[in-house]
């Protein structure tokens, strides 16, 4: 191996720089393997309201095929901002349908898709389990005085509990 590829290779492979952002290292993993369960649980609910545009059927299939859309879209926007958030902590974010499939608290979708009101059912319980997830977080980000997540937890909190509210109000009719 000539100089200069043995030079390019090392650094390479050289570790990136301690994380130093006033966090302690055991609060930044805490609050990361919280952050990487609400990935879970927000790809889960992302594939599930996916799955459930595609196969919806019945009297109410525009206004439900286009909701679940609005609501996969903006699942699919929050993805991001929680594994970056993650990778700030300075943590991997985990990208693998096993991983998720360990880490969720959700159900997968039925195999067969059920009716249309049993998906209303399904997501908005998807939709408050999410947002057990992020409140679940707040003690340990208050204690980390981790004001980004908290934010972040804010947010997506906001978003889950009003589309659960939504698809609970559908059911009552």
């Amino acid at each position: 191996m000539g100089k200069k590829a043995a030079t390019s290779a090392k650094t390479r492979i050289q570790p990136s720089p301690a994380v130093d952002i006033g966090i302690p290292p055991q609060q930044r993993a805490a609050i990361a393997l919280g952050l990487e369960r609400l990935l879970a649980d927000t790809f889960t609910l992302y594939l599930t309201t996916h799955n459930f545009h595609w196969n919806v059927t019945g009297p109410m299939f525009n206004s439900l095929h286009d909701m679940f859309m609005q609501q996969y879209t903006e699942l699919w926007n929050a993805i991001d901002p929680i594994a970056e958030r993650i990778r700030a902590l300075g943590h991997v974010a985990p990208a693998s349908y096993a991983v998720y499939a360990r880490l969720s608290s959700l159900p997968d979708a039925p195999a067969q898709p059920p009716q249309a009101m049993e998906m209303v059912r399904i997501l908005a319980a998807g939709h408050e389990g999410v947002a057990r997830t992020a409140r679940g977080l707040f003690p340990l980000v208050e204690e980390a005085h981790d004001e980004p997540t908290a934010d972040l937890l804010t947010q997506r909190l906001s978003v889950h509990e009003q589309t659960a509210w939504m698809l609970r109000s559908i059911l009552e009719g």
